[in-house]
């Protein structure tokens, strides 16, 4: 797995079918790999400047995670959605995103996702959600019983458990 997709793993990739070898510094190649056409992505970038202000569509299309937000973009054009009615709640001067620092480009990023992946009869959320595709944190905090040297599923002996102290 390439560190980009690695690294991209979350809200913004959630539902997506994400390739493993994920360069979001080549634009071309990953728009290949989500198979979105030049006029598809065109279009896309087309809609978030008509309904962004000049500087805010400049700063989301020119962000590394953009791509992901152009794969569900995609995804919801072609569902039919429809995708400038989303994208019109990021403009008021009361959205919530820009309750942050200014040119904050994570905040921005994540209130695109949340008005792309939330139905129109529904509010935007004020803040990340919780993940429902996220991993069992409670499995990766398990100890590993070759450092332990206990067998899985059984608590440590307390005779070496007082020799690893």
């Amino acid at each position: 797995m390439s560190t980009d997709a690695r690294n991209a793993w979350g809200p913004l990739t959630e539902g997506l079918n994400i390739p493993r070898h994920l360069d979001l510094g080549n634009r071309a190649r990953v728009l290949h790999q989500l198979r979105i056409k030049e006029a598809a992505h065109t279009h896309m970038v087309t809609q978030v400047h008509q309904h962004l202000p000049e500087r805010e569509a400049a700063l989301l299309v020119s962000s590394r995670l953009w791509l992901l937000l152009a794969a569900r973009m995609h995804t919801l054009d072609a569902d039919g959605g429809p995708l400038g009615h989303h994208l019109a709640r990021l403009a008021p001067d009361t959205a919530a995103w820009r309750d942050g620092p200014p040119s904050q480009t994570a905040g921005l990023l994540l209130a695109a996702h949340h008005a792309l992946t939330t139905p129109l009869d529904q509010l935007l959320p004020a803040g990340p959600r919780v993940s429902t595709t996220a991993p069992d944190t409670a499995a990766l905090k398990r100890p590993d019983p070759r450092r332990t040297g206990t067998p899985p599923g059984l608590p440590p002996h307390p005779a070496r458990a007082a020799d690893a102290a």
